[in-house]
């Protein structure tokens, strides 16, 4: 086990994944301030209604967007590997805790499962018209994929929590083809809406 300065919020980070964060609290400003100068990592936690999560991702600070006069900063943050609390810790200004690794229990998936989920994540990318680089296939694909798309976080906070990929696999290729179903059906109300509402036939 080892401790690390924990930065609770309202988000999921999955490892690999990038995401912006304005730092404003004086806690979290010498945190995140004393990650930037030691490169070091600090571990990101769901906080909500339900409380802190047991299961949350170490995440280092890739890049420094914005620095005001004040001490807030604007970063971006990149997940790393995941781990449980075991327990909390005090003594700094911000949160801590004793945290140890978690390690998958089943690390190969099937490749027509991670094919299907690829897949998927090409319609979705195609109907959604967007940009993204896709994934090479690897043990943590679905980690890698989820990380490119927006989704829920009850959602984002359960293929954490998962310790098997062939699972996650399933579950996101689940998930994907429920987004792209929505967003076919967007794209045919736009497309009867540019017609006036008339089909054609």
């Amino acid at each position: 086990m080892s401790e690390l300065g924990l930065f609770p919020l309202k988000v999921v980070l999955l490892p690999t994944e990038q995401i912006p964060l304005h730092i404003f609290e004086p806690r979290y400003k010498e945190l995140i301030g004393e990650c930037i100068e030691d490169d070091a990592e600090f571990g990101l936690v769901l906080s909500d209604d339900d409380g802190l999560r047991k299961i949350g991702t170490r995440a280092r600070v890739t890049d420094v967007l914005e620095r005001f006069d004040d001490g807030r900063l604007n970063v971006v943050v990149e997940g790393g590997e995941r781990f449980r609390l075991v327990e909390l810790t005090s003594g700094r200004s911000f949160h801590t805790g004793q945290i140890e690794a978690i390690e998958d229990d089943d690390l190969d998936a099937e490749p027509a499962d991670a094919e299907r989920a690829l897949g998927l994540f090409r319609r979705v990318a195609e109907l959604a018209e967007a940009e993204t680089t896709e994934p090479e296939p690897s043990r943590r694909l679905s980690y890698e994929i989820a990380a490119r798309i927006e989704l829920p976080i009850g959602l984002k906070q359960e293929l954490l929590e998962s310790r098997s990929e062939p699972e996650r696999l399933r579950r996101l290729s689940q998930a994907l083809d429920g987004i792209a179903e929505l967003l076919t059906k967007q794209k045919e109300l736009r497309d009867l809406s540019s017609r006036n509402g008339h089909k054609r036939l």
